[in-house]
This record gives structure tokens, C-alpha cells and sequence, in this order.
């Protein structure tokens, strides 16, 4: 798995320090320095030395952190004034060596806050580094230090903050928000963080940035991990060379069985999309009224005429294809249910569900039973709840995506800010291209149309969800480039496809 960012535990994090200390070897005080000198490399380099630094330092090496940005910033030249907040007697050692180096370095930049009339007076033009509480964090904020990070949050400055915004849990939903700290950037150690992937904790986060502090790589990659967050170079391993004498035979038939009256945009997008991801044949399965319109729109397709003129009701001969993929635009009436579960008898191997098909089944739970091993399901938010039901927050709906992989053996992609796939065996994958831009209709049709193409030519089922959500957000982030998040459409994506592939190929950054 290399190339892939494993999102860790605090328990694991802590072990990975431990171990980086004792066989680096380095000293806690030192591992604590080059910490934070990684920040103070960030912030120099988005700060000039005119902006004025309030630095909120807690007792433990959260704290001891933000002494040491503290003290490095003083020596550069920068206008800082550092906050202890004495919340408690018990300090760690790594915060107690720090304390004293600042002291004697700059003890006239230190204050301590005992009550929360000791609290700065802070302005908007100031930068404040957020270093009260890291990941260890189990329970909620509350007395002088909640009163602090709500004095700090209040204050309209920009926030910054050290590994974890102070009183955020990292692997777990936080009950209590009120004492939290609404960071405008986490700069975070060594790994992603599960709790910077959900939309409830975004205010909290803000924007994020993973900083290598040195911990062993070798102790890293032993660990066992669930959970990952994708990365180009991890992605492009995945795409297959295409040999000289390969035909379009070699390249898989697909079908996708898309549209109705009225929804036949669904269908011609899908269908576009699925050309431009490799695929060597397709033939979309449209009602006999939209026939006309995929010639016309997508002439390098197929088309097979369902007997109902409006919908979804009939099946060709499936035994050509490849794959199919399903549930775009289809409508989810008597005649397009009966007409899945004869699909989903029939069907010899894994596909690709999307959209009504997914609508279908969530109403016809039996459904369930008959979808194919290592089928692909493709739910936004709205779908997931109607196929699985409610969650309270985003950690339990996780939970309740990674156990109906588990249980039905499928591979689950639910669409969102970061795309997570989950898989039978447990592992979840988060997605890092995309952008609010593809918060339009029809960019999930167009993700279709990728993922039955991918699955065509012979990707397995996960090298499918993973590399088709990657090429898909990436396609959106060049598309944003041309048009902006407002203007953006989904057939922008699917112009914008081709470079996607093409960097994903070589490896190129956006």
C-alpha cells in the first residue's frame, strides 16, 4: 500500500512516537522541536513578521508545542505573545523543558491565565496558534478552558491550530461543540486525522495540512490500519498499460441502463462519461422515446430499446456484457422494479448501482439478498439514509457504512466532500480530489459512467471505486480551473476527464 496515508488512532500515533524515540533515537524534547519547527516553517511562510502572534498553550506537549513555536517565531523577528493557560497543576515534561527555555529566552512575552479575567484582549488582524489540547483529548472541554477557546473563537482572528483543534476528538464524534476551537487551518503531524474527514467537524478544522515530523516509516507501515485517505501516487499504480495490438474487444462491453422521460440527461451523461473512461463498447439501455437522443447525443454508443416507450421495464440479452451498470434517471416505478430483480437474477458478476437503483432497493429490501458479491453501490448522503436508515452523527453513520459492506459483501462509495469507499473486509478509503463546485446534478451520473467503464476493462472492484472516485474528484479540480465552483456543470467533468487520466497516468500533479 504504498503511496497511501493510513489515518491512525491517538493510541497508534503515540506509539509511533515512542517508537521513533527510542530506536531513532531522539529525545521527547527534540522529536518536540522539529514538530514545531515544522509549523514555525508553515507559518513563516503564510505570515509576514508584522502580524501580531497570541499563542494558547495548555499543559501537556500540545502545549509544549506552541512554547517552542513561540519561542522560534521571538527569534525570528515576530511580534509574539505567549498564553499559559493553568488549568491544571499536572504539566509534561516535554512542556515544563519548553517553558523554561522560553522563560529564559523571552520571559517577557509569557503570560499565565488563572481566571478568565486573565484572558488577552485579541483583534481581528491577529494570528492566534491554538496549542491548549492535541489528539489525546476524551471528554469535553468545559470551566476555564472552554471559556477560553470560546473567548478565542469569538474573537474574529485567524486561527491556527497545532495538530488538533483544542477540545475536537480525533476518532470519535465529539458530544459537546460549544468548547470547541473553530480552527481556519489544522496543521497536523504525520497523518490525517479520521475526524478532518466528516462535514459535522469542517468549522472546526477548517482547511488542513499534514506535516512530517520524522516519525519511523517503518513502524508506521506495520501498523494495522482501517482506515486511508487516497494519494496520486498510490492511484497511478493502478492504471493498466494498453499494448500495441489490443482491440476494442480487449476493453470490455458495458452496459448502462439509464434514463426516462424526462430524465434523459442522466443517461447521455453517464454514457459520456463511461466512453471517456476507457471503455472499449457500450450500449446504454434507454426507453424506446430516448433512443433518438443518445444517437444523436452520444454517437459513439450503442443503444437497445427498452418495450416501454417512457421507463425502464424490460432487459436486452445480458449475457454480452461485461458489466452493467444501473440507476441513473431510471425512475423507480412497478415496471423498473421488476425489471432490476430480473437484472439482479440474472446478473453473473459485480456492477455498478447508482441513484434509482439504489432508491429501488432501499423501498424492496429483499433486494438486498440478490445484488452480486463485490458489487459497487453509489449513495449520496440522502440514498445512504434511505437504504441503511438514520444516524445520529457522522462517526455512527461510518459504523453503519463499513458493517453493510462487511455484511453483504459489496463495496459501498458514499459520494461526499471526502468519497468514502468501504469494502468487505472492513478498510475504509477516503478521497482527496473534488470540490463544492460538483455539487451539481449529474456529476454523480458522470461517476457512474467512470466506474462501469473501469470495472469493463477488468479492474477488480476496489481498484474500480478507488481509482474511478479519484479520477472523478480530479476531473472536477481541473474543471474548476476552466470554470469556477459556481459555474461548474457536469459535463465539465466529463471534458475535463481525459487530462484526468492522463496526469493520473504519469503521475502528474494538479
Amino acid at each position: 500500500m504504498a503511496g497511501l496515508l493510513k489515518i491512525l488512532s491517538p493510541e497508534q500515533i503515540k506509539e509511533a512516537d515512542e517508537f521513533t524515540i527510542k530506536h531513532e533515537p531522539v529525545s521527547p524534547v527534540d522529536l518536540m522541536e522539529r514538530a514545531a519547527g515544522k509549523c514555525v516553517e508553515w507559518l513563516t511562510g503564510h505570515f509576514s513578521t508584522d502580524r501580531h502572534m497570541v499563542i494558547c498553550c495548555g499543559l501537556g506537549n500540545n502545549g509544549g508545542d506552541g512554547l517552542v513555536i513561540g519561542r522560534r517565531l521571538k527569534q525570528l523577528g515576530y511580534n509574539v505573545r505567549v498564553y499559559i493557560l493553568r488549568h491544571s497543576e499536572q504539566l509534561s515534561s516535554g512542556f515544563s523543558v519548553n517553558e523554561q527555555r522560553l522563560r529564559r529566552a523571552a520571559g517577557d512575552c509569557v503570560t499565565d491565565l488563572y481566571k478568565e479575567e486573565d484572558f488577552p484582549r485579541i483583534f481581528k488582524e491577529d494570528i492566534v496558534i491554538d496549542a491548549l489540547f492535541g489528539i489525546g483529548l476524551t471528554r469535553p472541554l468545559e470551566g476555564l478552558p472552554a471559556s477560553l477557546c470560546h473567548h478565542i473563537n469569538t474573537s474574529g482572528a485567524t486561527i491556527i491550530s497545532i495538530d488538533m483543534p483544542s477540545g475536537l476528538f480525533a476518532s470519535a464524534h465529539t458530544p459537546d461543540i460549544s468548547a470547541v476551537i473553530h480552527a481556519s487551518c489544522t496543521l497536523t503531524f504525520q497523518c490525517p486525522k479520521l475526524a478532518f474527514m466528516f462535514p459535522e467537524n469542517e468549522e472546526r478544522v477548517g482547511k488542513w495540512v499534514i506535516l512530517d515530523i520524522g516519525l519511523s516509516p517503518a513502524f508506521i507501515k506495520e501498523l494495522d490500519a482501517d482506515a486511508f485517505l487516497l494519494s496520486q501516487s498510490y492511484i497511478s499504480g493502478f492504471i493498466k498499460p494498453r499494448k500495441k495490438f489490443s482491440h476494442k474487444g480487449t476493453f470490455g462491453h458495458a452496459l448502462l441502463i439509464a434514463g426516462k422521460y424526462g430524465s434523459m440527461g442522466a443517461a447521455v451523461m453517464g454514457a459520456r462519461a463511461c466512453l471517456r473512461s476507457g471503455v472499449g463498447l457500450l450500449t446504454v439501455h434507454v426507453p424506446s422515446s430516448g433512443v433518438n437522443i443518445i444517437q444523436t447525443s452520444v454517437p459513439e454508443a450503442m443503444v437497445s430499446a427498452d418495450e416501454h416507450d417512457q421507463e425502464f421495464s424490460s432487459l436486452p440479452d445480458i449475457s454480452r456484457f461485461r458489466t452493467i451498470g444501473i440507476g441513473p434517471g431510471t425512475g423507480t416505478s412497478v415496471s423498473a422494479t421488476k425489471a432490476l430483480e430480473q437484472l439482479l437474477d440474472q446478473s453473473p458478476g459485480p456492477m455498478v448501482l447508482d441513484a434509482d437503483a439504489i432508491n429501488i432497493i432501499s423501498r424492496d429490501r429483499h433486494l438486498i439478498g440478490k445484488i452480486p458479491a463485490g458489487s459497487i453501490l453509489t449513495p449520496h448522503p440522502g440514498e445512504f439514509e434511505r437504504l441503511i436508515g438514520q444516524s445520529v452523527d457522522n462517526f455512527e453513520r461510518h459504523h453503519l457504512q463499513k458493517k453493510f459492506s462487511a455484511d453483504h459483501a459489496f463495496y459501498m462509495l458514499l459520494k461526499g466532500a471526502h468519497s468514502c469507499l468501504t469494502t468487505p473486509e472492513g478498510k475504509s478509503y477516503f478521497n482527496c480530489t473534488g470540490n463544492p463546485g460538483m455539487a451539481k446534478g449529474g456529476s454523480g451520473d458522470v461517476l457512474t459512467g467512470i466506474l462501469t467503464a473501469l470495472m469493463a476493462q477488468g479492474y477488480t472492484s476496489l481498484e474500480t471505486g478507488l481509482l474511478g472516485m479519484y479520477v472523478h474528484g480530479l476531473a472536477g479540480d481541473l474543471a474548476k480551473e476552466k470554470t469556477g465552483e459556481i459555474s461548474m456543470i457536469a459535463s465539465d467533468i466529463i471534458e475535463a476527464l481525459p487530462e484526468a487520466f492522463i496526469r493520473v497516468a504519469t503521475s502528474q500533479a494538479l
